[in-house]
């Protein structure tokens, strides 16, 4: 099959998508990934592009066609440039790069924002190719509820958009149940038959397959509880709650915190710390490679997970709930919804309300006072819970079922 997969980020980038076009590429496929300049998330363009661009025009068999846009930059004024420029120019010079190319599916990895669809739906129609829309995020609600939006008519607005999208995507494909519900308010033909797909997120090969690159800057503390948080931090992961249950335990010499990641909410996040006086129990250690996740999570004795409290929020799944259980460690969990019920379900961690940071400390302390062969044990069943539900072939063999049931029709 061909397959083209649009996409705002992808390789330098680190996103799940990049493992999906490596499969399929692996598999005998010819993708293609249209994507935007490599700035995530520090808004500026990756060095290693800007001194040799021509070298991430390919991935493990992937051809990379890669089109012009605003960089993120810090600013939210930049960050809306940004969305706005790359649709505008996937859609047009897009096109125009790919013309004459035909597909047999085309692939949307739709991160925030939605609009990231718009230049496959206009492909499609130009190539007569089906479009899969594969929503990781629920727009206009995300956009309310992190507060970045708060007018009425801008999010009427931006919800009329969402419908033009749903309707035109031959099939959307949703990363947690509960999205179902959110999709059929703004989807007309959401019960048509193979419309709506769920297709949870899978964690990165990686994480099955141990410490496969070193690191040295956070060691194993047998004398500490070390609990780490791993990934984008941003106002959705409710930092102000995290922190104040950093706070709370901040007298305990058994307890650590550790964040690895980078995000728009990081300075904030530093300079809150200091503030506090929190030095001595919360170490930030900034963002590194995905290789090197699993020889971090090797220092943790638990995973920590955090949203907002907020109903779009209790929908959704984190892809850091899946490498959390693939790595076979224990999550804890401040969140609302499904992921929380992941968590309770699958015996892997333990989980309380959204922003109850006093629930957070009872859970961290109580998980600090655990024996060892407890925390392995939750491990364990989380890595078995995995496994039955968002193993990685299963998921990308339905996914190429599809593909190859639409090429069929």
């Amino acid at each position: 099959m061909k397959i083209l997969i649009v996409t705002q980020h992808f390789w330098p980038e680190n996103f799940r998508i990049n493992d999906l076009a490596e499969h399929f590429a692996k598999s005998g496929h010819e993708v293609t990934v249209l994507t935007g300049l490599p700035n995530y998330p520090e808004g500026s363009l990756f060095p290693d592009y800007a001194r040799a661009p021509n070298d991430f025009d390919a991935y493990q068999g992937v051809k990379i066609v890669r089109i012009p846009h605003v960089l993120r930059g810090k600013s939210r004024l930049r960050l809306m440039a940004n969305y706005l420029s790359y649709f505008v120019s996937a859609s047009l010079l897009g096109a125009w790069k790919l013309r004459g190319q035909r597909y047999d599916a085309i692939f949307v990895f739709a991160v925030s924002p939605i609009t990231v669809a718009i230049p496959a739906i206009v492909l499609g129609k130009l190539k007569r190719t089906p479009v899969y829309t594969w929503v990781q995020d629920l727009w206009p609600e995300t956009l309310s509820a992190i507060g970045v939006v708060r007018s009425p008519r801008i999010l009427a607005a931006v919800g009329f958009l969402v419908s033009w999208i749903y309707k035109h995507s031959d099939h959307i494909l949703i990363q947690s149940r509960s999205f179902a519900a959110s999709v059929r308010k703004y989807c007309a033909d959401a019960d048509k038959p193979g419309k709506l797909i769920y297709f949870p997120n899978w964690a990165e090969d990686v994480f099955s397959q141990g410490a496969a690159v070193a690191q040295d800057v956070v060691t194993r503390r047998d004398d500490r509880f070390t609990i780490m948080f791993a990934g984008n931090i941003g106002e959705a992961q409710d930092f102000p709650a995290v922190l104040e249950a950093a706070a709370a335990l901040r007298d305990d010499p058994r307890i650590r915190w550790v964040i690895v990641g980078d995000g728009r909410a990081r300075d904030w996040v530093a300079a809150e710390v200091a503030r506090r006086g929190l030095g001595n129990c919360v170490q930030l250690v900034g963002r590194f490679p995905v290789a090197t996740m699993p020889a971090f999570f090797d220092c943790a004795d638990a995973m920590l997970v955090a949203l907002q409290d907020d109903e779009v929020f209790a929908r959704t799944i984190p892809g850091k709930v899946q490498s959390y259980l693939a790595a076979a460690k224990p999550i804890v969990g401040m969140i609302n919804g499904e992921a929380r019920n992941v968590i309770n379900e699958s015996g892997g961690g333990l989980a309380c309300a959204a922003s109850s940071s006093v629930e957070l400390a009872d859970i961290v302390r109580s998980m600090a006072a655990m024996p060892p062969e407890s925390l392995q044990e939750m491990g364990r069943k989380g890595r078995a819970y995995y496994e039955n539900n968002f193993s990685r072939q299963t998921l990308f063999g339905q996914l190429e079922s599809h593909f190859a049931h639409a090429m069929r029709r």
